[in-house]
């Protein structure tokens, strides 16, 4: 009998080929008495885009500044590619752009990232940094005379000097009008299409909805859901059926099967249900289907239903 050749172990160099972009195992990071990341547990697969959510003070910027190596786990493990943050960041396999960050005085635009590209040993074109952050006529402006909008993208640019592997943007949209969010997002989209890792934290759910493929929600340091946003508001949001009401009363139509809250406004009701095919078998069998809409829950009733506010200890009574 001829015998296949088998493999043997992994090398280091393939084992690092084949490791997911980013990987938490049992991770955990506390500030005095507050967990601010509980034992996170997740792989992200080179290539997606991922959106992080959760509200203030849920642990996305500390599970971030762990993802970069900004500060190490109290226990478990982060790993970037298969490494430490600290190595995949300094083989500039890692871009980021952060939340704070001062404008640097009397450097133009295109002097800044032009040198923030020169740290890294396979950095991407400046003209094209600049170009993908819609940047370019700025080139020549002080970085300390922008707006806010525009330092944002100037942070946009630096994070994507040294062409990364991994992009991670934290709340990349904040001070950004209409017209830039959408052409941020335009930027985001092209450089994600060559196969890169990007992550990005927003608290516009509409952002995670739109551009990411899988979204992640933590509440106080854990990880309460994992998925694309059809199937986080699947799961937890249930859907929306929206009809002309023809006199029919709230009371009414919240005893249809499936229906757990009804809204009324002017001629059209807002019907949440758990089941729309039975809420929608029901209405067509009363003769009420006209304007008929049905759709999924929005992502943000999901994320409501996911993160709840935590509970307000009652009072302690006094001893008489």
């Amino acid at each position: 009998m001829t015998g296949a050749a088998t493999a043997g172990p992994p090398t280091a160099r393939t084992a690092h080929r084949t490791a997911p972009a980013v990987s938490f195992r049992g991770a955990c990071k506390s500030y005095g008495e507050v967990r601010a990341v509980d034992g996170l547990e997740l792989d992200l697969a080179r290539g997606e885009t991922v959106a992080l959510l959760g509200r203030n003070g849920a642990g996305k910027s500390t599970a971030i500044a762990l993802l970069l190596g900004l500060c190490p786990p109290d226990a478990g493990a982060v790993e970037l590619f298969g490494a430490s943050p600290e190595r995949a960041v300094r083989d500039g396999r890692v871009g980021a752009m952060l939340q704070e960050g001062r404008a640097v005085p009397r450097v133009t635009v295109g002097e800044l990232v032009t040198f923030v590209a020169g740290r890294y040993p396979a950095p991407m074109p400046v003209t094209r940094a600049l170009g993908l952050a819609g940047i370019s006529a700025l080139a020549d402006r002080r970085v300390d005379r922008l707006s806010g909008g525009q330092t944002q993208r100037v942070r946009f640019a630096v994070a994507l000097a040294g062409n990364p592997d991994l992009l991670v943007l934290d709340e990349p949209t904040a001070a950004l009008d209409v017209a830039a969010r959408h052409s941020f997002w335009q930027s985001m989209r092209a450089y994600a299409h060559r196969g890169s890792t990007v992550l990005f934290s927003t608290h516009h759910l509409a952002e995670a909805e739109a551009h990411a493929d899988r979204v992640l929600v933590v509440d106080r340091g854990r990880l309460v859901a994992d998925g694309t946003p059809q199937e986080l508001r699947r799961a937890a949001g249930g859907s929306h059926v929206r009809i002309d009401v023809h006199g029919r009363t709230a009371g009414q139509l919240s005893l249809l099967p499936g229906v757990r809250a009804v809204e009324l406004d002017g001629n059209r009701a807002l019907l949440r249900t758990d089941d729309s095919d039975a809420t929608v078998t029901a209405l067509a069998g009363l003769g009420a289907i006209r304007g008929l809409e049905v759709a999924p829950a929005p992502l943000d009733e999901a994320f409501l239903a996911l993160t709840p506010p935590a509970a307000t200890p009652a009072p302690r009574k006094e001893r008489r």
